[in-house]
Order: C-alpha cells, then sequence, then structure tokens
C-alpha cells in the first residue's frame, strides 16, 4: 500500500524520522504522566500542617532548620493529616493504576496503541485539573478518589507504548529508543520536583501545581493525536524510505489482527516471566520509595524549604536520565558488535541498576544531616538505577514482541502493587520523622534490591520464547512432532539473533 502524492509530499516536511517521533511523544507522554503523579508528593508538604515538626532535632531525630530559612516554608498548610494517612493518599493512586494494566496491554495488541496510550493521559490530565476542587469539597476522602481515578487512567501508559514500540522499532534500536522513551519517567520526575517547589514558592496556595501538570497533560494529548498512529502502514505521511526500512527490519508494517489469544498458561508459567517480574519488584520499590517518598525526607527529616526541597529532590533523576541514555546507546553498541549477548546485557545493566542503589541509599541514611553528602549519596544510586532501562525494562519486547504489550501489562501492573505498599509502610515506620526510622525503611529497600536481582540474574532472558507465536507451537503439539517444533523454535529464534524482531514473521 503506497501513500498518495499529497502524504508524500506532507512528509518531506518532517526531518525526523516517524518511529523517532513516536519515540519523543512517547517520551513526552511517559514524562507528563510522571509530572501529574508525582506532583502531589511536593504539593501534599504544603497542604498538611506541619508544626507539630520537628520537635526531636539531634543525632537522631530530624535536622535543625538554617538560620537562614524563612520559617513559613517549614508551618506547611491547612490539613491535618497524620503519617498513615498521607501514606493512604500517596498509595491511592496505585490502586487504579494496577487495575488498567493488563485490559490497557490487550486493548492495545487488538486495536492499536495510539487510542489506548492517549484516552489515558487525557483522563488523567482531567482528574489532575479538578484535585483543588475536589479536596476544598471533600477533604482527603475526595483526594484519595481523584487519585484512584488518575491511576485507572495512567495505567495503561507503558502497556501500550510497549506495543507501540513492538511494531514501530526495530530490535537493533531497542535499547537506545527504549531508553528514551522511558526516560521520560526521570524526566517527569524531574520537573515534577523542581516545577512544583518553584510553583508553590512563588505562588499562592497548592493548587497551581495541579492545573499547570493537567494542562500540559491536555496539550500533549491534542499534539499526539495530530503525530502519530499505531503502526507504520496506518501512517499517513510516513516516508516510503522509512516504510522500507522498517518493512526490511520488522517484516510487516501493519498489526497481526490475526494474533491467537494471549497465551496465559505459557506466559504465566515462563521461568524469564517470572525472573522479569522479580527484577520490575525490585525496580519498583526503589523507585517507588525515592519518587513518593524522598521529598518528604527532604522535607521532614532534612529540613529543606520548600524550593530547595524541589531543586534536591529533582537532581537525582536528572542524572538517572543521563544514565539511562547513556547506557542505552551503549546497550546497543555492545549487542550489535557482537560483544555481548542479549541476555547478558540485559542481566548486567539490571545488576548495576539493583546492588548500586541499594548501597548508596543505606549509605545515605548513615550520613545524618550532611546535607550535600545526602544529596550526593540519593544521586548516586538515582544515577546507577538509570541502567534499569537498557535492562529488565526493554526486556518485554525480547520475550515477545507479539504480545510485548501484555508482558509490560503484567511486570508493571505488579511491579506497581509496591507503589500501594511502600508509601503506606513508610507512613507507618517513620510517624516520628526521625533518621533511626528512615534508616530501617532504607535497609529493606536494600534486600528488596538484592533478593530481586538474584532472582533475575539465575533465571532471566533475552531470547524470544516460543509462545510468541502460540499458533505454531500448537501446530506441532497436535501434529505430535517434536522435532518440528524445536525447528519452529529454532526458525522463530533465528530472526532475533540477526538484530530482527519477532514481530516480521508473517503470520
Amino acid at each position: 500500500m503506497y501513500s498518495s502524492g499529497w502524504q508524500q509530499r506532507l512528509s518531506r516536511f518532517f526531518i525526523i524520522p516517524q518511529r523517532v517521533i513516536l519515540a519523543i511523544m512517547g517520551f513526552l507522554a511517559i514524562m507528563n504522566a510522571y509530572t501529574m503523579r508525582i506532583s502531589l508528593s511536593i504539593a501534599i508538604t504544603e497542604m498538611v500542617n506541619k508544626t507539630g515538626v520537628g520537635s526531636n532535632e539531634g543525632e537522631s531525630g530530624v535536622c535543625p532548620i538554617d538560620e537562614n530559612a524563612d520559617p513559613d516554608d517549614f508551618t506547611g498548610g491547612e490539613f491535618d493529616w497524620d503519617e498513615e494517612l498521607q501514606g493512604i493518599i500517596l498509595s491511592s493512586f496505585y490502586w487504579g493504576y494496577v487495575i488498567t494494566h493488563i485490559p490497557g496491554g490487550m486493548l492495545a495488541e487488538k486495536f492499536g496503541g495510539k487510542w489506548t496510550l492517549s484516552l489515558g493521559i487525557l483522563s488523567t490530565a482531567f482528574f489532575t485539573l479538578i484535585t483543588p476542587w475536589a479536596v476544598e469539597l471533600g477533604g482527603s476522602t475526595a483526594l484519595i478518589v481523584i487519585r484512584v481515578m488518575m491511576g485507572l487512567g495512567e495505567g495503561t501508559t507503558f502497556p501500550a507504548l510497549s506495543a507501540l514500540m513492538a511494531t514501530w522499532i526495530p530490535a537493533k534500536e531497542r535499547s537506545k529508543l527504549g531508553s528514551l522513551v522511558f526516560g521520560g519517567g526521570q524526566v517527569g520526575t524531574i520537573l515534577g520536583n523542581l516545577l512544583s517547589g518553584v510553583l508553590l514558592h512563588n505562588i499562592e496556595g497548592w493548587s497551581s501545581v495541579f492545573y499547570f501538570f493537567g494542562g500540559m497533560g491536555v496539550l500533549w494529548f491534542v499534539i499526539f493525536t495530530l503525530l502519530c498512529y499505531s503502526d507504520p502502514e496506518s501512517h499517513p505521511f510516513i516516508s516510503e524510505k522509512e516504510k522500507e526500512y522498517l518493512k526490511r527490519e520488522l517484516g510487516t508494517l501493519e498489526r497481526d489482527r490475526t494474533l491467537p489469544p494471549t497465551p496465559w498458561r505459557f506466559i504465566l508459567t515462563s521461568v524469564p516471566m517470572m525472573a522479569l517480574v522479580c527484577a520490575q519488584i525490585g525496580h519498583d520499590w526503589g523507585f517507588f520509595i525515592m519518587v513518593t517518598d524522598l521529598p518528604k525526607y527532604m522535607s521532614d527529616v532534612l529540613r529543606f524549604s520548600i524550593k530547595d526541597n524541589g531543586l534536591y529532590s529533582s537532581l537525582p533523576y536528572l542524572v538517572m536520565w543521563i544514565v539511562s541514555l547513556s547506557t542505552g546507546v551503549l546497550s546497543d553498541w555492545l549487542i550489535t558488535s557482537g560483544r555481548m549477548t542479549i541476555t547478558f546485557g540485559r542481566k548486567l545493566f539490571t545488576t548495576i541498576a539493583s546492588i548500586g542503589p541499594a548501597c548508596f541509599i543505606v549509605g545515605a541514611s548513615y550520613a545524618g544531616c550532611e546535607k550535600a553528602v545526602v544529596v550526593m549519596l540519593f544521586t548516586f544510586a538515582m544515577g546507577l538505577m538509570g541502567t534499569f532501562y537498557p535492562g529488565m525494562k526493554v526486556n518485554p519486547l525480547d520475550l515477545s514482541p507479539n504480545y510485548a504489550g501484555t508482558l509490560m501489562a503484567i511486570t508493571n501492573g505488579i511491579g506497581a502493587i509496591t507503589g500501594i505498599i511502600a508509601p503506606y509502610v513508610v507512613g507507618v515506620m517513620t510517624p516520628n520523622h526521625t533518621l533511626d526510622e528512615w534508616r530501617i525503611v532504607f535497609w529493606i529497600s536494600f534486600a528488596i534490591f538484592n533478593v530481586t536481582n538474584l532472582a533475575y540474574i539465575l533465571w532471566a532472558s533475552g531470547e524470544v520464547q516460543p509462545w510468541n507465536t502460540p499458533h505454531l507451537m500448537n501446530k506441532s503439539v497436535e501434529a505430535g512432532d517434536s522435532r518440528s517444533s524445536g525447528q519452529d523454535d529454532d526458525a522463530l529464534a533465528e530472526p532475533h539473533k540477526s538484530g530482527q524482531s519477532l514481530g516480521a514473521i508473517k503470520q
């Protein structure tokens, strides 16, 4: 199917390939999703009354307030919510988030990722915009409901993006463009923390945070729906040169609409899949502890002002983003040059992203009130977490390009359960905001990082799994021909080894 003349003329206005435009818009999708998700983590420090915080100053208590600091930065707002209730509020987003992962992945595989992704972000933006109104009317209960609804909308983000990437991005570009797309999480966290601090410092009240980031989400929706499409074949102004390249690398330019139902039994009993889930749990526990509760640690324990809190809470994610992009390029080069296999690469970068942060966050808890040292250690920790992205984060695309959306839904959905547990655990374990209480939290994170990484090292794989094409497996089993089955598996794996996606195989 060739494009009409006007479509080809329009394609000449795009210097950047459409697959890169999709990756950039995917990056902006995750960035917007994260700014809307984590803006409350900074805003809640100004919503809640904090006049009782800081009575236990000292080596094991909270740090003293700087002499030059503005006392008004440490009084907080009008709501008397204790630590446990704050933990419930911060975790409530993930109650909805885990629910829509699997439906989102299945919808994206069946109908394409464009609308599954864009409508999810739009709904999250709408609920972000009405957050101040809801809180004024219904207090903490209304805020919890709004956060659950935001989670429901945002739960489709990663599954839909995985389905889009499997359709658009060749295997040889997967680590690089995958790291770009998923790096939106770090940039969103940077901007969410930094701009929230600036807005709260310069504008009276806390509502501006939600209006600003909700509006940005609506703007992204408009641009994305105009520029991006679910697959290359349906794109009206992709160039013929790029179409030929993608057809050569992927084997097909459209989603396989005859794809068999999701092979749930094979997926849920797959050892590499279980290893991936373990790694995702370790990543998400550490990441959600940092994203959700680092601003509270900065505010309640280290006693940073709201402006400084936003700045120093965002710094670790800037380094994480730079590391994720640079190691994504490094990973692609090491794999395509034959210096290491995909499986070894995924395990190597995942291990760096587990052991390094585990050590540095524990070290930060022993740095006491040395603010510069603490910020440096947290920055090192989050920087090394950036290697998760060329590691386990793109692993669903390796295991099954055809069902990448569902795999991402399962792993991200199960991992996101830690987003429910972690903020609540922190709230329960840190009622007095002391260094000793937080140290226990960080030791728990140390253990989770290392145990889950061990499981990934032992059982993970970067090879395409036989259940990526379940109809071929079924034919072999029905024929009772084990040799044929083995040949099918070899045929399926061969394009992957040569740098091609399994989506390339015609059904």
